[in-house]
């Protein structure tokens, strides 16, 4: 058994990732087994320290990852077991829970223990006396057996501040057992950063010889800030989890935590290049627990880096710096221009820049790019969330765009028994540029699923990469309400082939017809975007 990695003298801060545990206590966030082993190997591309995995006591899920993560090679995580300190009634030796963490055969362990007199006495119904003792006979037992114990002390901020004697005397149980790190919780996310930051230095200042870690949940919206505060006053270890996710409000995310110690404090924290990937593995994360992903986040969000306003767009193309803090391919975003009415013209040119460099400005296909953007706009069309469907119209105006298939005509069928639920049934023929046609039928569980998967059935044979586009998000706006159901409605759809995610915008007053033009235009882009892969062009 190896100790706990060395805490180095110069300006290194270890991160410990709590994604695959805390994470999975947020509300309609679950991953796999299969899922978390992907996401342990993720972790250690990165460069993370350590990675606490799950409560191998609590269920039998954690279990099994433990046993098949001993297959997994890590280079440089550290995987641990996620416990509590043993039952009052139990000895160390017989206490299922401790030994579940060594039965683990991990070199290192994370065990909480109450800090707040309130938790010890209400909660667990012991004495003070009794937690004290509890605290230091589990890390002694778990030392003993040869594991490097990280000692979360739970509740610690609110124990500090109504008793701090008592919280400071928990964590000396801790490290008079063994513990090689102390873990500061703010549990209820309830301490502000001068506060928290405060309190760091004192436990430093109280144990100069144990490396201290910072814990941060986000119920006062401040998680990240108390993050960075707490190293800021010495702590040298970080704990959070990808995208916030965790129990709550969430925990400190650290696709935010990360970025701002490397580029904005000058803290190491990730092997050399591994804040490229940062986007890429915040986006995993979110496909694995099936959840849509928060593209409003800083830094690893769609929308991060994305100018919508004339102004912006305008400043941030003469000079990124003027609206972009950092350059997005630091943490593998990019700079996106938004197309819509508040873009102006000179936005449009810009945008077509990119794709054609030689554009000459005053070209009559810009003013028909720009005419048909208008046109769609009145119509109810908004494409900052859809520039794949952006790019179609550009594509078709600038005479640039060859349909990828033409559609002959489809047939739904939705049924409704008494015995059974509603079936729906969708039947579609279209014909692929070379002549060739394709008619079937699927069915899905409402129309547009059947539609999808009708539409996948008939082009399949001709486009075999539409197997690899999958429905991320569909979304419904209606746009005029005061015509009820004649309503006309906008759908956004989101789409994504496991390298990039795109957005599709159709509309009409027909639900169904605004769904098919959402779901042709991520097939297309999906089909032009092979197809210029395949002819060498940039995509």
């Amino acid at each position: 058994m190896s100790a706990a990695a060395p805490v180095a003298a110069d300006r290194r801060i270890e991160v410990c990732d709590e994604t695959l545990r805390d994470g999975t206590q947020a509300e309609g966030i679950a991953f796999s087994v299969e899922g978390k082993l992907r996401l342990l190997q993720e972790f250690d591309d990165l460069g993370i320290d350590f990675v606490v995995g799950g409560w191998p006591f609590s269920n039998p899920r954690d279990i099994e990852f433990f046993r098949r993560a001993k297959e997994v090679s890590l280079r440089h995580t550290q995987l641990m077991p996620f416990g509590s300190t043993r039952r009052k009634d139990n000895a160390p030796e017989e206490d299922p829970n401790l030994l579940a963490l060594v039965e683990t055969g991990c070199r290192h362990a994370t065990i909480f223990g109450k800090s707040w007199e309130l938790h010890a006495t209400e909660i667990l119904r012991v004495t003070l006396e009794e937690n004290v003792e509890m605290i230091r006979s589990s890390v002694r037992f778990l030392t003993d057996a040869g594991m490097s114990v990280l000692y979360d002390a739970e509740h610690f901020f609110d124990g500090y501040t109504r008793n701090r004697p008592y919280a400071i005397e928990t964590l000396r149980a801790a490290v008079d057992g063994g513990a090689v790190r102390l873990v500061l919780c703010d549990t209820n996310g309830g301490t502000l950063p001068l506060e928290l930051g405060d309190i760091v230095a004192h436990v430093i200042a109280e144990f100069p010889g144990t490396p201290v870690g910072i814990h941060a949940h986000n119920d006062s919206g401040v998680g990240d800030a108390n993050t960075l505060m707490g190293v800021e006053r010495g702590a040298t270890q970080v704990q959070g989890t990808f995208n916030g996710y965790g129990e709550r409000c969430g925990n400190a995310n650290l696709c935010a935590v990360v970025p701002n110690l490397a580029l904005k404090m000058g803290r190491d924290c990730l092997i050399p290049g591994a804040l490229a990937e940062l986007t890429h593995v915040s986006r995993l994360v979110s496909e694995l627990a099936n959840h849509a992903h928060n593209e409003r986040q800083a830094y690893v969000g769609r929308s991060a880096f994305a100018h919508k306003g004339g102004v912006h767009i305008d400043a941030a193309r003469k000079n990124p710096l003027s609206y972009e803090h950092i350059e997005p391919e630091l943490v593998g975003n990019k700079q996106r221009i938004l197309i819509s009415d508040q873009a102006g013209r000179s936005a449009i040119i810009e945008k077509l820049e990119d794709e054609y460099p030689d554009l000459d400005k005053r070209s009559p296909e810009v003013q028909r790019v720009y005419d048909s953007m208008k046109e769609a706009e009145q119509l109810g069309y908004a494409f900052e969330g859809a520039e794949a469907s952006w790019n179609l119209l550009a594509r078709k105006a600038m005479g640039e765009h060859t349909p990828a298939f033409e559609l002959h005509g489809f047939r739904l069928i939705i049924e409704k028994f008494q015995t059974h639920d509603m079936r729906s049934e969708a039947t579609i023929k279209v014909r692929e540029p070379n002549g060739l046609e394709e008619h079937t039928a699927a069915e899905g569980d409402g129309p547009v699923n059947a539609l999808d998967n009708a539409l996948r059935k008939a082009l399949e044979r001709f486009y075999p990469h539409l197997r690899d586009v999958t429905l991320v998000d569909y979304n419904v706006r209606v746009l005029d309400s005061q015509s009820s159901t004649a309503a006309r409605v906008r759908v956004l759809i989101e789409s994504t082939d496991g390298e990039e995610t795109w957005g599709t915008v159709g509309v009409s007053e027909n639900i169904v017809e605004a769904s098919w033009k959402a779901l042709v235009d991520s097939f297309e882009h999906k089909i032009q975007k092979e197809m210029r892969r395949q002819a060498g062009v940039g995509v």
